[in-house]
């Protein structure tokens, strides 16, 4: 009986708060229904400066605000119960607040002791966190901070100095060492190691490289491992610290690290995972070749060369390549002496399973990544420092597939290819991870 009394009083509060709630929304259409009215009777915009949305805006983070102060005092205004408290309300200052609809004059409730301390638009606070996205959003962009700042008081008709700009994109560093900080998968089966080059001015304007190592995750996502700036005479010891430091947040194993013949990395991958197999990129190897050889044979190169990376076997590989350097050699010695410096970590691949040598040789993993970070930096022409650099590609890398669309097509790129690396390197990707 008790059991059936207790099961109606909460099916009648619930009916309640339905009701409650029901009338709620009603009173916030009636509200929205008077403002729309109103704003039609003025002409107003529904952006811009004292537009509806600002109006919006402004009545939403007041009534935020007088909220939080009742909650702070612990009575309502105009309420008897505050008589006597030791503190009470003090009237409002005036403040305006940069939003995603453009600048909004706020009126804040003080309190006397001055003890209140509100949380939707803290004390002293400008921007609301709409706009510091923005300005993120547009600097991954490789937007620079005037032109962050023009477009801003263009669209929004906001004015954000170049300073404030540049305070807000600094807020990303801290993510950034975070990020580069964080704990790492116990294996991969593969890591593509490439550059990007930027243009630093450190007394005079360089190119320096960026180092990006992607990830393919043992369930097929993408996983960029972290960023290191170079000054382009690294070697062995250079790339001890970066395999190191990657070892150290969790990689246990690695099974083929992809690269372009970076120098000392092979030496530094044998002492930090002795089993992975270090493989020069095919198509890095085959755009270097094209550096030696002039424009009107580029085509003629390739295709004497796709035997060579297409081979059965390797024994198969050298025939096709003695084939091509004797055509080719008389005229192009520096092509045919690239691929033989190269033939070490040119020719593991050819003993794997087709899918695992399709996606080795495609470029797809990394370069729609670089490609991102490429237009960011390219916009930003140059860099004052290494810093501001780092964090121009780290932005970059962070606004990478916002929609999400392109990790399932990822995924559905590696089903196949990881199934063969389970095989191929013989359990070795499930093992570590157990």
């Amino acid at each position: 009986m008790t059991s059936t009394v207790i099961q109606q009083s909460e099916a009648l509060d619930l009916e309640d708060t339905a009701v409650a709630r029901k009338e709620h929304d009603a009173s916030d259409r009636e509200l929205v229904a008077r403002l729309v009215d109103q704003a039609r009777a003025e002409g107003l915009e529904l952006v811009g400066e004292n537009g509806l949305l600002g109006r919006l805006t402004k009545l939403v983070l007041e009534s935020a605000l007088e909220g939080e102060l009742t909650d702070h005092l612990g009575y309502d205004k105009h309420d008897p119960a505050g008589r006597g408290s030791g503190n009470s309300r003090n009237g409002s200052r005036t403040k305006t607040v940069i939003t995603d609809v453009g600048p909004v004059e706020i009126d804040v409730p003080r309190d006397r002791d001055a003890s209140f301390e509100p949380k939707i638009v803290r004390k002293r606070q400008r921007r609301l966190s709409g706009v510091d996205e923005m300005v993120i959003s547009l600097a991954a962009k490789g937007l620079t901070t005037g032109e962050i700042s023009a477009h801003l008081a263009e669209i929004y008709g906001v004015e954000v100095s170049k300073q404030t700009i540049s305070t807000i994109t600094d807020k990303v560093i801290e993510g950034m060492t975070e990020w580069q900080n964080r704990p790492l998968d116990p294996v991969y089966p593969v890591v593509f190691i490439d550059a990007i080059h930027v243009k630093i001015r450190d007394g005079q304007v360089a190119n320096r490289p960026i180092y990006v190592a992607l990830a393919v995750t043992a369930d097929g996502e993408r996983d960029i491992l972290g960023l290191w700036a170079g000054d382009g005479g690294e070697g062995a010891k250079f790339w001890l610290h970066v395999l190191t430091e990657i070892k150290n947040r969790g990689v246990a194993d690695v099974l083929m690290m992809v690269c372009d013949g970076l120098k000392g990395l092979p030496q530094a991958i044998e002492q930090v995972w002795p089993q992975t197999v270090v493989q020069t990129c095919v198509v890095h190897l085959l755009r270097a070749s094209f550096r030696y050889a002039a424009r009107q044979h580029w085509d003629a190169i390739a295709k004497a060369l796709r035997p060579v990376y297409t081979a059965p076997t390797e024994a198969a590989a050298l025939e096709r390549f003695a084939e091509f350097a004797e055509v080719w050699g008389g005229r192009y010695p520096a092509v045919v002496k690239l691929w033989q410096d190269a033939w070490a970590e040119f020719v593991p691949f050819l003993s794997f399973d087709v899918e695992i040598r399709r996606v080795i040789c495609s470029t797809n993993a990394i370069e729609s990544v670089n490609a991102r970070i490429r237009r960011a930096v390219k916009a930003r022409g140059h860099f004052p420092n290494e810093q501001a650099a780092l964090k121009c590609v780290y932005m970059a890398i962070m606004s990478l597939d916002p929609t999400g669309k392109g990790r399932k097509r990822w995924m559905n790129r590696w089903k196949a290819a990881l199934n063969a690396f389970e095989i191929t390197f013989e359990g070795r990707l499930s093992a570590t991870r157990r």
